[in-house]
Protein backbone atom coordinates (compact mmCIF):
# COMPACT_ATOMS: atom_id res chain seq x y z
CA UNK A 1 0.00 0.00 0.00
CA UNK A 2 1.00 3.62 -0.37
CA UNK A 3 -0.02 6.89 1.26
CA UNK A 4 -2.02 9.81 -0.13
CA UNK A 5 -1.79 13.47 0.69
CA UNK A 6 -3.07 16.69 -0.87
CA UNK A 7 -0.82 19.65 -1.53
CA UNK A 8 -3.03 22.70 -1.00
CA UNK A 9 -1.31 24.98 -3.49
CA UNK A 10 -1.45 28.68 -2.59
CA UNK A 11 -2.35 27.61 0.96
CA UNK A 12 -5.21 29.41 2.68
CA UNK A 13 -5.81 31.64 -0.30
CA UNK A 14 -7.73 32.19 -3.50
CA UNK A 15 -8.19 28.86 -5.22
CA UNK A 16 -10.07 28.36 -8.51
CA UNK A 17 -12.08 31.57 -8.21
CA UNK A 18 -12.56 32.15 -11.95
CA UNK A 19 -12.96 28.60 -13.27
CA UNK A 20 -16.11 26.86 -14.46
CA UNK A 21 -16.61 24.86 -11.25
CA UNK A 22 -15.40 27.45 -8.75
CA UNK A 23 -18.84 27.93 -7.23
CA UNK A 24 -18.79 30.97 -4.99
CA UNK A 25 -15.00 30.84 -4.62
CA UNK A 26 -14.50 34.53 -5.24
CA UNK A 27 -16.70 35.33 -2.24
CA UNK A 28 -15.68 32.58 0.16
CA UNK A 29 -11.94 32.20 -0.40
CA UNK A 30 -11.10 33.72 2.99
CA UNK A 31 -13.60 31.46 4.79
CA UNK A 32 -13.12 27.90 6.02
CA UNK A 33 -16.13 26.30 4.26
CA UNK A 34 -14.37 25.03 1.12
CA UNK A 35 -11.56 23.50 3.17
CA UNK A 36 -13.96 21.91 5.65
CA UNK A 37 -15.81 20.20 2.78
CA UNK A 38 -12.50 19.20 1.24
CA UNK A 39 -11.05 17.81 4.47
CA UNK A 40 -14.17 15.72 5.11
CA UNK A 41 -14.08 14.32 1.57
CA UNK A 42 -10.39 13.45 1.77
CA UNK A 43 -10.86 11.91 5.20
CA UNK A 44 -13.65 9.73 3.81
CA UNK A 45 -11.15 8.66 1.15
CA UNK A 46 -8.47 7.79 3.72
CA UNK A 47 -5.94 10.51 2.89
CA UNK A 48 -3.06 10.80 5.33
CA UNK A 49 -2.90 14.57 5.26
CA UNK A 50 -3.53 17.96 3.74
CA UNK A 51 -0.47 20.21 3.53
CA UNK A 52 -1.03 23.94 3.18
CA UNK A 53 1.55 25.98 1.29
CA UNK A 54 2.23 29.51 2.50
CA UNK A 55 4.12 32.71 1.70
CA UNK A 56 4.96 35.91 3.51
CA UNK A 57 4.92 38.68 0.92
CA UNK A 58 3.20 40.23 -2.07
CA UNK A 59 5.82 39.51 -4.76
CA UNK A 60 7.06 42.13 -7.19
CA UNK A 61 10.08 40.38 -8.74
CA UNK A 62 8.71 40.06 -12.28
CA UNK A 63 9.00 43.38 -14.13
CA UNK A 64 9.56 45.01 -10.73
CA UNK A 65 5.80 45.11 -10.25
CA UNK A 66 3.04 43.46 -8.20
CA UNK A 67 0.74 43.55 -11.27
CA UNK A 68 0.88 39.90 -12.37
CA UNK A 69 0.91 38.51 -8.84
CA UNK A 70 -2.09 40.48 -7.64
CA UNK A 71 -3.90 40.43 -10.99
CA UNK A 72 -3.78 36.62 -11.21
CA UNK A 73 -3.77 35.89 -7.45
CA UNK A 74 -0.32 34.31 -7.79
CA UNK A 75 1.49 33.64 -4.50
CA UNK A 76 -0.85 36.17 -2.90
CA UNK A 77 -3.07 36.81 -0.98
CA UNK A 78 -2.22 34.36 1.82
CA UNK A 79 -4.16 34.02 5.04
CA UNK A 80 -2.37 32.38 7.97
CA UNK A 81 -2.91 28.60 7.59
CA UNK A 82 -2.29 27.87 11.28
CA UNK A 83 -5.62 29.51 12.14
CA UNK A 84 -7.40 27.32 9.57
CA UNK A 85 -5.82 24.14 10.93
CA UNK A 86 -7.49 24.71 14.29
CA UNK A 87 -10.90 24.93 12.60
CA UNK A 88 -10.33 21.86 10.44
CA UNK A 89 -9.22 19.90 13.48
CA UNK A 90 -12.66 20.35 15.00
CA UNK A 91 -14.46 19.38 11.81
CA UNK A 92 -12.55 16.11 11.19
CA UNK A 93 -11.48 13.06 13.16
CA UNK A 94 -8.65 11.30 11.34
CA UNK A 95 -6.87 13.26 8.62
CA UNK A 96 -3.51 14.91 9.35
CA UNK A 97 -3.30 18.69 8.98
CA UNK A 98 -0.05 20.47 8.10
CA UNK A 99 0.44 24.25 7.90
CA UNK A 100 3.64 25.73 6.53
CA UNK A 101 5.99 27.56 8.90
CA UNK A 102 9.14 29.48 8.02
CA UNK A 103 12.16 28.59 10.13
CA UNK A 104 13.73 31.87 9.05
CA UNK A 105 10.97 34.08 10.46
CA UNK A 106 9.11 32.09 13.12
CA UNK A 107 10.97 32.44 16.43
CA UNK A 108 11.52 28.88 17.74
CA UNK A 109 9.63 29.42 21.00
CA UNK A 110 6.56 30.78 19.19
CA UNK A 111 6.73 27.96 16.65
CA UNK A 112 6.96 25.25 19.32
CA UNK A 113 4.03 26.82 21.19
CA UNK A 114 1.94 27.02 18.02
CA UNK A 115 2.74 23.43 16.98
CA UNK A 116 1.85 22.12 20.45
CA UNK A 117 -1.36 24.15 20.54
CA UNK A 118 -2.47 22.86 17.12
CA UNK A 119 -1.74 19.29 18.13
CA UNK A 120 -4.01 19.73 21.16
CA UNK A 121 -6.76 21.29 19.05
CA UNK A 122 -6.49 18.51 16.44
CA UNK A 123 -6.31 15.65 18.97
CA UNK A 124 -2.88 14.56 17.82
CA UNK A 125 -3.24 15.20 14.08
CA UNK A 126 -1.12 18.32 13.52
CA UNK A 127 2.11 18.72 11.65
CA UNK A 128 4.39 21.48 10.38
CA UNK A 129 5.82 21.93 6.90
CA UNK A 130 9.14 23.63 7.47
CA UNK A 131 10.50 26.02 4.87
CA UNK A 132 13.39 28.44 5.04
CA UNK A 133 11.61 30.96 2.74
CA UNK A 134 13.44 32.22 -0.29
CA UNK A 135 12.49 35.75 -1.25
CA UNK A 136 14.29 38.95 -0.28
CA UNK A 137 10.92 40.69 -0.13
CA UNK A 138 9.78 38.35 2.64
CA UNK A 139 12.99 39.02 4.55
CA UNK A 140 12.38 42.75 4.26
CA UNK A 141 8.95 42.26 5.85
CA UNK A 142 10.77 40.99 8.92
CA UNK A 143 13.29 43.80 9.14
CA UNK A 144 16.17 42.38 7.09
CA UNK A 145 17.78 44.12 4.14
CA UNK A 146 17.91 40.84 2.25
CA UNK A 147 17.41 37.16 2.95
CA UNK A 148 20.09 34.90 4.37
CA UNK A 149 22.19 32.90 1.89
CA UNK A 150 20.60 29.58 0.84
CA UNK A 151 22.83 27.07 2.64
CA UNK A 152 23.09 29.32 5.70
CA UNK A 153 19.30 29.20 5.95
CA UNK A 154 19.47 25.42 6.25
CA UNK A 155 22.23 25.59 8.85
CA UNK A 156 19.98 27.90 10.84
CA UNK A 157 17.00 25.58 10.26
CA UNK A 158 18.93 22.64 11.69
CA UNK A 159 19.55 24.54 14.91
CA UNK A 160 15.97 25.86 14.86
CA UNK A 161 14.42 22.38 14.81
CA UNK A 162 16.81 21.22 17.52
CA UNK A 163 15.63 24.04 19.79
CA UNK A 164 11.96 23.48 18.93
CA UNK A 165 12.36 19.77 19.70
CA UNK A 166 13.92 20.52 23.08
CA UNK A 167 11.14 22.96 23.93
CA UNK A 168 8.51 20.37 23.02
CA UNK A 169 10.30 17.89 25.29
CA UNK A 170 10.70 20.33 28.18
CA UNK A 171 7.60 18.79 29.79
CA UNK A 172 7.99 15.13 30.66
CA UNK A 173 5.09 12.98 29.38
CA UNK A 174 3.66 12.54 32.88
CA UNK A 175 4.27 16.10 34.11
CA UNK A 176 0.55 16.93 34.19
CA UNK A 177 -0.82 14.97 37.16
CA UNK A 178 -4.28 16.46 37.86
CA UNK A 179 -3.95 15.50 41.51
CA UNK A 180 -7.32 16.61 42.90
CA UNK A 181 -6.52 15.46 46.43
CA UNK A 182 -3.36 17.55 46.69
CA UNK A 183 -4.64 20.31 44.41
CA UNK A 184 -1.68 19.97 42.02
CA UNK A 185 -2.06 20.45 38.28
CA UNK A 186 1.50 19.69 37.17
CA UNK A 187 4.60 18.35 38.89
CA UNK A 188 7.14 21.18 38.65
CA UNK A 189 9.99 18.68 38.95
CA UNK A 190 9.02 17.27 35.56
CA UNK A 191 9.02 20.59 33.69
CA UNK A 192 12.51 21.76 32.77
CA UNK A 193 14.31 24.86 31.66
CA UNK A 194 16.51 23.93 28.71
CA UNK A 195 19.04 26.81 28.64
CA UNK A 196 19.65 26.28 24.94
CA UNK A 197 22.41 28.41 23.44
CA UNK A 198 23.45 27.79 19.87
CA UNK A 199 25.11 29.74 17.10
CA UNK A 200 21.89 31.39 15.91
CA UNK A 201 19.30 30.89 18.67
CA UNK A 202 19.01 30.64 22.38
CA UNK A 203 16.15 30.06 24.76
CA UNK A 204 15.75 29.45 28.45
CA UNK A 205 12.54 27.42 28.30
CA UNK A 206 10.49 25.59 29.34
CA UNK A 207 7.61 25.83 26.87
CA UNK A 208 4.61 27.34 28.63
CA UNK A 209 2.22 24.69 27.31
CA UNK A 210 2.53 20.92 27.57
CA UNK A 211 3.20 19.09 24.31
CA UNK A 212 0.24 17.73 22.37
CA UNK A 213 -0.80 14.09 22.09
CA UNK A 214 1.96 13.31 19.57
CA UNK A 215 4.71 14.92 21.62
CA UNK A 216 6.56 16.15 18.58
CA UNK A 217 4.08 16.56 15.69
CA UNK A 218 4.77 15.36 12.16
CA UNK A 219 7.52 17.32 10.40
CA UNK A 220 7.14 17.81 6.65
CA UNK A 221 9.80 19.24 4.35
CA UNK A 222 10.30 19.77 0.63
CA UNK A 223 13.93 18.75 0.33
CA UNK A 224 15.14 19.45 -3.19
CA UNK A 225 18.57 21.06 -3.05
CA UNK A 226 21.57 19.34 -1.49
CA UNK A 227 21.17 21.28 1.75
CA UNK A 228 17.42 20.71 1.70
CA UNK A 229 17.76 16.96 1.25
CA UNK A 230 20.26 16.73 4.09
CA UNK A 231 17.91 18.65 6.40
CA UNK A 232 14.91 16.54 5.36
CA UNK A 233 16.77 13.26 5.80
CA UNK A 234 17.76 14.25 9.32
CA UNK A 235 14.44 15.70 10.49
CA UNK A 236 11.39 15.00 8.32
CA UNK A 237 8.63 12.46 8.84
CA UNK A 238 7.34 13.08 5.32
CA UNK A 239 9.02 14.71 2.32
CA UNK A 240 7.43 16.48 -0.64
CA UNK A 241 9.29 16.17 -3.93
CA UNK A 242 8.74 16.49 -7.67
CA UNK A 243 11.52 14.66 -9.56
CA UNK A 244 10.57 14.29 -13.22
CA UNK A 245 10.02 10.73 -14.41
CA UNK A 246 10.29 7.27 -12.87
CA UNK A 247 14.07 7.06 -12.88
CA UNK A 248 14.44 10.44 -11.17
CA UNK A 249 11.78 9.44 -8.64
CA UNK A 250 13.64 6.24 -7.81
CA UNK A 251 16.97 8.06 -7.56
CA UNK A 252 15.43 10.55 -5.15
CA UNK A 253 14.08 7.85 -2.83
CA UNK A 254 17.41 6.00 -2.93
CA UNK A 255 19.32 9.18 -2.10
CA UNK A 256 17.04 10.08 0.80
CA UNK A 257 17.28 6.53 2.16
CA UNK A 258 21.08 6.70 2.04
CA UNK A 259 21.18 10.06 3.77
CA UNK A 260 18.73 8.90 6.44
CA UNK A 261 20.97 5.95 7.25
CA UNK A 262 23.93 8.34 7.50
CA UNK A 263 21.87 10.44 9.92
CA UNK A 264 21.20 7.39 12.07
CA UNK A 265 17.58 6.97 10.97
CA UNK A 266 15.55 4.13 9.48
CA UNK A 267 14.41 5.08 5.94
CA UNK A 268 11.00 3.58 6.72
CA UNK A 269 10.43 6.35 9.27
CA UNK A 270 10.08 9.03 6.58
CA UNK A 271 7.47 8.90 3.85
CA UNK A 272 8.54 10.33 0.49
CA UNK A 273 5.53 11.73 -1.40
CA UNK A 274 5.70 12.59 -5.11
CA UNK A 275 3.72 15.51 -6.47
CA UNK A 276 1.22 14.57 -9.17
CA UNK A 277 -1.80 16.14 -10.85
CA UNK A 278 -4.08 13.30 -12.06
CA UNK A 279 -6.63 13.94 -14.78
CA UNK A 280 -9.48 11.47 -14.32
CA UNK A 281 -12.66 11.10 -16.39
CA UNK A 282 -15.25 8.51 -17.42
CA UNK A 283 -13.25 7.49 -20.48
CA UNK A 284 -9.60 7.70 -21.47
CA UNK A 285 -10.55 9.90 -24.42
CA UNK A 286 -12.42 12.36 -22.18
CA UNK A 287 -9.49 12.53 -19.77
CA UNK A 288 -7.06 13.08 -22.62
CA UNK A 289 -9.23 15.89 -24.00
CA UNK A 290 -9.18 17.62 -20.61
CA UNK A 291 -5.42 17.20 -20.36
CA UNK A 292 -4.81 18.43 -23.90
CA UNK A 293 -7.12 21.40 -23.36
CA UNK A 294 -5.11 22.40 -20.30
CA UNK A 295 -1.89 22.15 -22.29
CA UNK A 296 -3.38 24.19 -25.12
CA UNK A 297 -4.47 26.90 -22.70
CA UNK A 298 -0.84 27.31 -21.68
CA UNK A 299 0.20 28.36 -25.20
CA UNK A 300 -0.57 32.05 -24.86
CA UNK A 301 1.24 35.28 -24.08
CA UNK A 302 -0.83 35.64 -20.93
CA UNK A 303 0.33 32.28 -19.63
CA UNK A 304 3.91 33.08 -20.63
CA UNK A 305 3.82 36.12 -18.36
CA UNK A 306 2.44 33.95 -15.55
CA UNK A 307 5.16 31.36 -16.08
CA UNK A 308 7.89 34.01 -16.05
CA UNK A 309 6.35 35.55 -12.95
CA UNK A 310 6.53 32.16 -11.24
CA UNK A 311 10.14 31.63 -12.33
CA UNK A 312 10.99 35.11 -11.09
CA UNK A 313 9.38 34.35 -7.73
CA UNK A 314 11.24 31.04 -7.38
CA UNK A 315 14.61 32.47 -8.33
CA UNK A 316 14.46 36.05 -7.07
CA UNK A 317 15.59 37.12 -10.57
CA UNK A 318 13.42 39.15 -12.93
CA UNK A 319 12.88 36.97 -16.02
CA UNK A 320 11.45 39.86 -18.02
CA UNK A 321 15.06 40.91 -18.71
CA UNK A 322 15.71 37.77 -20.80
CA UNK A 323 14.85 37.17 -24.47
CA UNK A 324 12.17 34.46 -24.47
CA UNK A 325 13.43 33.13 -27.81
CA UNK A 326 16.94 32.53 -26.50
CA UNK A 327 18.06 29.56 -24.36
CA UNK A 328 17.63 29.52 -20.60
CA UNK A 329 20.33 31.79 -19.14
CA UNK A 330 23.03 30.28 -16.96
CA UNK A 331 22.08 31.29 -13.42
CA UNK A 332 24.70 29.20 -11.64
CA UNK A 333 25.61 30.85 -8.36
CA UNK A 334 23.02 33.59 -8.79
CA UNK A 335 19.92 31.93 -7.29
CA UNK A 336 19.30 32.39 -3.59
CA UNK A 337 15.73 31.14 -3.79
CA UNK A 338 14.26 27.75 -4.77
CA UNK A 339 17.45 26.12 -5.99
CA UNK A 340 15.94 22.71 -6.75
CA UNK A 341 13.14 24.26 -8.83
CA UNK A 342 15.58 26.35 -10.80
CA UNK A 343 17.92 23.40 -11.27
CA UNK A 344 14.99 21.49 -12.76
CA UNK A 345 14.24 24.40 -15.09
CA UNK A 346 17.88 24.41 -16.19
CA UNK A 347 17.92 20.66 -16.82
CA UNK A 348 14.60 20.59 -18.66
CA UNK A 349 15.58 23.66 -20.67
CA UNK A 350 18.47 22.00 -22.49
CA UNK A 351 17.95 22.46 -26.23
CA UNK A 352 14.91 24.68 -25.72
CA UNK A 353 14.22 28.37 -25.84
CA UNK A 354 13.11 30.06 -22.64
CA UNK A 355 9.64 30.41 -24.15
CA UNK A 356 9.42 26.66 -24.91
CA UNK A 357 10.61 25.82 -21.42
CA UNK A 358 8.18 28.16 -19.67
CA UNK A 359 5.15 27.07 -21.69
CA UNK A 360 5.92 23.37 -21.37
CA UNK A 361 6.98 23.16 -17.72
CA UNK A 362 4.71 21.66 -15.06
CA UNK A 363 6.14 22.05 -11.58
CA UNK A 364 3.61 19.73 -9.88
CA UNK A 365 3.79 16.63 -12.07
CA UNK A 366 6.37 13.92 -11.41
CA UNK A 367 4.64 11.59 -13.89
CA UNK A 368 1.70 12.00 -16.25
CA UNK A 369 -1.49 10.43 -14.91
CA UNK A 370 -4.35 10.65 -17.41
CA UNK A 371 -7.26 8.25 -17.94
CA UNK A 372 -10.16 6.53 -16.26
CA UNK A 373 -9.98 5.92 -12.50
CA UNK A 374 -8.97 2.30 -13.17
CA UNK A 375 -6.24 3.27 -15.62
CA UNK A 376 -4.77 5.95 -13.37
CA UNK A 377 -4.93 3.68 -10.32
CA UNK A 378 -3.06 0.96 -12.18
CA UNK A 379 -0.36 3.38 -13.31
CA UNK A 380 0.06 4.79 -9.78
CA UNK A 381 0.49 1.27 -8.39
CA UNK A 382 3.06 0.34 -11.03
CA UNK A 383 5.00 3.58 -10.49
CA UNK A 384 5.14 3.19 -6.73
CA UNK A 385 6.25 -0.43 -6.98
CA UNK A 386 9.10 0.61 -9.28
CA UNK A 387 10.39 3.70 -7.51
CA UNK A 388 10.13 2.36 -3.95
CA UNK A 389 8.55 5.53 -2.67
CA UNK A 390 5.79 5.87 -0.14
CA UNK A 391 2.95 7.67 -1.86
CA UNK A 392 1.62 10.58 -3.85
CA UNK A 393 0.82 14.16 -2.94
CA UNK A 394 -1.93 15.42 -5.23
CA UNK A 395 -1.66 18.99 -6.43
CA UNK A 396 -4.91 19.26 -8.40
CA UNK A 397 -6.89 22.47 -8.65
CA UNK A 398 -9.17 22.95 -5.68
CA UNK A 399 -12.92 23.12 -6.12
CA UNK A 400 -15.60 20.75 -4.92
CA UNK A 401 -15.90 18.98 -8.29
CA UNK A 402 -12.15 18.39 -8.52
CA UNK A 403 -11.98 16.99 -4.99
CA UNK A 404 -14.96 14.68 -5.61
CA UNK A 405 -13.34 13.35 -8.79
CA UNK A 406 -10.40 12.14 -6.72
CA UNK A 407 -12.11 11.16 -3.46
CA UNK A 408 -15.11 9.44 -5.05
CA UNK A 409 -13.65 8.37 -8.39
CA UNK A 410 -9.93 7.62 -8.20
CA UNK A 411 -9.64 6.46 -4.58
CA UNK A 412 -12.27 3.68 -4.88
CA UNK A 413 -10.29 2.32 -7.85
CA UNK A 414 -7.11 2.40 -5.74
CA UNK A 415 -8.91 0.61 -2.89
CA UNK A 416 -10.16 -2.13 -5.19
CA UNK A 417 -6.51 -2.88 -5.92
CA UNK A 418 -5.54 -2.80 -2.25
CA UNK A 419 -3.19 0.12 -2.91
CA UNK A 420 -4.46 2.55 -0.25
CA UNK A 421 -6.09 2.23 3.15
CA UNK A 422 -9.78 1.55 3.56
CA UNK A 423 -9.80 2.83 7.15
CA UNK A 424 -7.56 4.57 9.65
CA UNK A 425 -5.85 2.23 12.08
CA UNK A 426 -4.70 4.74 14.67
CA UNK A 427 -5.82 7.83 16.50
CA UNK A 428 -2.79 10.02 15.81
CA UNK A 429 -1.37 11.35 12.55
CA UNK A 430 2.19 10.08 12.98
CA UNK A 431 1.02 6.56 13.83
CA UNK A 432 -1.12 6.39 10.68
CA UNK A 433 1.80 7.68 8.64
CA UNK A 434 3.99 4.87 9.99
CA UNK A 435 1.32 2.17 9.67
CA UNK A 436 2.83 0.89 6.39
Amino acid sequence: MFHLGWFVGSGFSVQSWNDTWSGVGRKEWMKADLYIDMARSLERAGFDYMMFEDGLLVPDTYQGSMEHYLGKAMETPRNDPTALIGILGRETKHIGLIPTMSTSFYPPFMAARMIATLDHLCDGRAGANLVTSSNHGAAMNFGLDQHYEHDLRYDMAGEWIELVSQLLASWEPDAVVFDDEKGVFADYRKVHQIHFEGKYYKSRGPLNTPPGPQGKPVICQAGGSGAGRKFAAANADTIVCVPLGLEAMKDYRDDISRQMVEAGRDPKDCKVMYLVNPVVADTERAAREIYDARRAARQSDDFLHQAFATMSYFSGIDFSQFDPDEPMPDLTGKVNGHQSSMARYAKDGEGKTLRELALGQDVVESIELVGTPEQVAEKMGEAMEYVGGDGFLLANSIDRRSVATIADGLVPALRRRGLVRSEYEFEHFKDNLLAF
